[in-house]
């Protein structure tokens, strides 16, 4: 079946390395899931899709963050300490220095959902920067975070008086709608149990089955439920299926996951 290939940045890495001649051929389709280089494999039906960013350099924005500058600040945040609302004035660009943030949403309904995670060098926030009026989510640090906020004046004199900054944002910001396209075509055509692998291999940083997988950080089941468009009984379910099927374990720290889980994702 046709593969959706979908390749991400990651805000501090160059994409576009060379493929290594003695990869096997499935390790070749999977490649990545997170930095440096990330590559979703999605199966959408018949549709095949590969979309490559080459020669991109690195984007590193703590260069740019650092030093005195009018208009921005650092500030700590604690657990579910809220960033902004939905409905807030959108004023200003943020980026993590550390911890992470949950976007949320909520309906006329009352409805609550996860947009996402966003984990350490990430900005969130810039849709004030191409003229929206007032916050569409909310942002919560879902652990001890220092975010530093940017008002839109000063990131936008930024990106107009240096064309290299300009350019490599662009990049970034680009690379993150090719992130949320993925993730729509893993709603509209992958199974909720596929959903759920990809996503804790996302969370969980999957690179190369040589290195060491790193642990994901406690995480609710009524969240991961939110974010893949599920209840928490089904997510409980399949997490009971993974550990039983040796694909993920648990310790104090959190959830270690092996690559062996990218066997759900591929699978027909």
């Amino acid at each position: 079946m046709p593969i959706k290939r979908i390749i991400v940045l990651d805000p501090s890495t160059v994409l576009g390395k060379k493929k290594h001649p003695g990869k096997q051929k499935k390790e070749d389709s999977v490649k990545q899931f997170a930095p440096p280089e990330i590559v979703h494999d999605i199966v959408p039906g018949s549709v095949k899709t590969d979309t490559r960013l080459k020669n991109i350099s690195p984007f590193d924005p703590r260069l740019f963050l650092t030093g005195h500058m009018d208009g921005k600040h650092s500030r700590d945040y604690a657990s579910g300490e809220s960033v902004f609302s939905q409905g807030d004035e959108a004023d200003a660009v943020f980026f993590i220095q550390s911890g992470k943030v949950k976007l949320t949403v909520v309906s006329k309904r009352g409805k609550e959902a996860v947009v996402a995670i966003l984990p350490e060098a990430t900005f969130f926030g810039e849709g004030c920067l191409a003229g929206q009026p007032l916050r569409m989510s909310t942002a919560r640090a879902i652990q001890r975070s220092t975010i530093v906020r940017v008002e839109k004046s000063v990131m936008l004199e930024r990106l107009h008086r240096e064309p290299d900054f300009a350019e490599r944002f662009l990049e970034y910001v680009l690379s993150r709608n090719i992130r949320m396209e993925a993730d729509l075509v893993d709603h509209l055509f992958n199974s909720s149990e596929k959903r759920l692998a990809r996503l804790l291999l996302l969370m969980a940083n999957f690179g190369q089955e040589s290195k060491p997988m790193p642990v994901v950080a406690k995480i609710s089941q009524e969240t991961l439920a939110e974010m893949i468009g599920t209840t928490r009984s089904r997510v409980s379910f399949f997490m009971n299926r993974f550990r039983d099927l040796g694909f993920i374990d648990y310790n104090g720290g959190g959830m270690h996951v092996h690559s062996s889980l990218v066997s759900v994702v591929l699978h027909d």
